[in-house]
């Protein structure tokens, strides 16, 4: 059920296991790196019921200061995760896991305008159904498109997702 091959794009459609495999995920976590933790949350598509997405978990840790992630990094690879560093996307130290890869974590900094818009993408998507719609019809689209470019793939929904995060703080204002 969980795993992409690198370099591949595909979408199966949601399923309860993948809040079920985050909560165990996050319980794994915390036994190990639990001093580290602000907060945990599940994010990414298989964080919003109904919306089809790579199979992969995307979890975001939130610590308290960006240098605390290198002290997890010890805790976290006994789990199986590789840490990929701070150069791969910005704002965040980087892990995955597995191959084909299953998990991944995005580790912010308390207070991280990353964070913040991943979490806000999350809410809106799982509260407005004809945005999660709207959604769900674009990554089909993009997907087939983009079946072998990931990147692509991910900077063709950029800017729906930024009008989604704009229509978000209109909404909570």
């Amino acid at each position: 059920m969980l795993g992409l091959p690198t370099g591949q794009v595909s979408l199966i459609p949601w399923t309860e296991q993948w809040t079920i495999e985050f909560m165990e995920e996050e319980r794994r976590i915390r036994r190990e790196i639990r001093e580290s933790i602000v907060a945990i949350h599940h994010i990414g598509s298989t964080a919003v019921r109904g919306l089809s997405a790579k199979p992969i978990i995307d979890i975001a840790i939130e610590i308290p200061s960006f240098d605390e992630g290198n002290h997890c990094v010890p805790g976290l690879e006994k789990l199986g995760y590789s840490y990929k560093g701070t150069d791969v996307l910005p704002d965040r130290h980087y892990f995955n896991k597995g191959e084909p890869r299953t998990h991944q974590i995005h580790m912010y900094e308390s207070g991280s305008e990353y964070l913040y818009k991943q979490v806000t993408l999350r809410d809106y998507l799982n509260a407005n159904e004809e945005a999660r719609i709207e959604y769900q019809l674009l990554k089909e689209r993009l997907v087939k498109e983009y079946s072998t470019n990931k990147f692509a793939y991910s900077e063709a929904k950029t800017n729906f997702i930024k009008t989604i995060i704009r229509k978000a703080e209109r909404t909570n204002k």
